[in-house]
């Protein structure tokens, strides 16, 4: 090989990240918040095909940010990051270095948040190529609500495409009062479309929600939200997941949750018991110690050698759950809470007001 004064002309270089990381090393600084950086992301889908272990009836995700600010403790999309960082550190160039260390800490889904870019007429493109009877949930993995649509409004962007077509099926998971802000779109949305939103409501108990949820609206501000949604005439419920072992998953508790659904009309009220992915245990156990030590030997036998809560535990409480329903008069969800389908249509029928299609009308028939 050439050499110029003892210099390869021909450098072996490192291999460069593909895929999602590159992505990620391209992404450029957008906006700062406390002990956030928010950064912009060139993707080429918004519209994911959904694939899971839970065998989720739901076909396609959209998550218009990589990333939450709200810190859950028992978040299991964390390890998504993990996929944004170089596999070699031959891959890890200067510029990415950084990045590449920050995304494979759990803590990095919290503090790095991605911001889609083009995603509206990424959507618009994707929608033409769907059967629209298939079913899309908004916010699978992050809150389409955490504070930086505020600024950045990307879900409002991709509602205003949803209010533009007709025949879809769309259900959105949100712990943010935000959402109040869309009302008008979603108003439209449902007009020409199936339309269920999901509040996600872990506990009433604020001093509790602060601690699993730390930087999530108190939780009523979020029963508020319900009831603004279905003043408005929107299929809306509330989502008590996850149950928490030795905490939320008693019957007093879930009749607590029914009782305070009820109260602000919602459509429905769901929750399933909690999941541990090894990405979210070190965050999830360390609030266990400080908060509940008392708890530490069950949880580890709980989830010495599964993530998922065993098949007696989840009936158990599928039937406290329905019981809760059943005295406060809610609709309940029959599958996982992110569907619009009611696959065994029982519960009462929520007040709906003349805006309201007859398609979901019969939601909870």
């Amino acid at each position: 090989m050439a050499k110029i004064n003892g210099a390869s002309l021909f450098p072996i270089l490192p291999p460069s990240p593909v895929g999602i990381a590159r992505m990620a090393a391209q992404a450029k600084h957008a906006d700062d918040g406390h002990q956030i950086e928010f950064k912009t992301l060139e993707v080429r889908s918004i519209l994911n095909k959904s694939v899971s272990k839970r065998q989720l009836s739901l076909a396609y995700s959209i998550n218009p940010y990589r990333g939450c600010e709200f810190g859950c403790k028992y978040c299991y999309a964390r390890y998504t990051h993990e996929f944004m960082a170089p596999k070699t550190a031959a891959e890890t160039s200067p510029a990415v270095a950084t990045n590449a260390m920050d995304l494979r800490d759990p803590l990095a889904f919290e503090r790095m948040i991605f911001l889609k870019q083009n995603a509206a007429w990424l959507l618009e493109q994707e929608l033409k190529k769907i059967d629209p009877a298939d079913e899309v949930a908004l916010g699978t993995a992050t809150d389409p609500y955490q504070p930086i649509e505020r600024r950045a409004r990307i879900t409002r962007s991709l509602l205003e495409v949803f209010a533009r077509k007709e025949g879809y099926r769309l259900g959105i998971v949100t712990k943010s009062r935000l959402i109040e802000r869309d009302i008008d779109l979603l108003v439209e949305v449902a007009r020409r479309n199936t339309l269920v939103v999901h509040v996600t409501i872990t506990t009433p108990d604020a001093a509790l929600a602060r601690l699993l949820e730390p930087r999530a609206p108190r939780p009523d501000l979020r029963f508020q939200a319900v009831k603004r949604l279905r003043e408005a005439g929107i299929v809306a419920g509330v989502f008590g997941s996850p149950l928490l072992p030795g905490i939320t998953d008693n019957q007093e508790a879930l009749d607590n949750m029914a009782r305070r659904s009820a109260a602000v009309g919602a459509s429905f009220f769901a929750a399933h018991p909690l999941f541990l992915k090894p990405c979210s245990r070190p965050t999830y156990l360390s609030f266990v110690r400080e908060h509940f030590p008392a708890l530490q030997a069950d949880y580890a036998k709980r989830f010495a050698t599964a993530d998922f809560a065993g098949r007696e535990y989840r009936e158990r409480l599928a039937k406290m759950v329905d019981g809760a329903c059943r005295r406060y008069g809610l609709g309940k969800r029959s599958s996982d809470a992110l569907l619009t389908r009611d696959e065994e249509g029982g519960g009462r029928r929520p007040v709906q007001s003349s805006r309201t299609t007859s398609r979901q009308q019969r939601l909870f028939a």
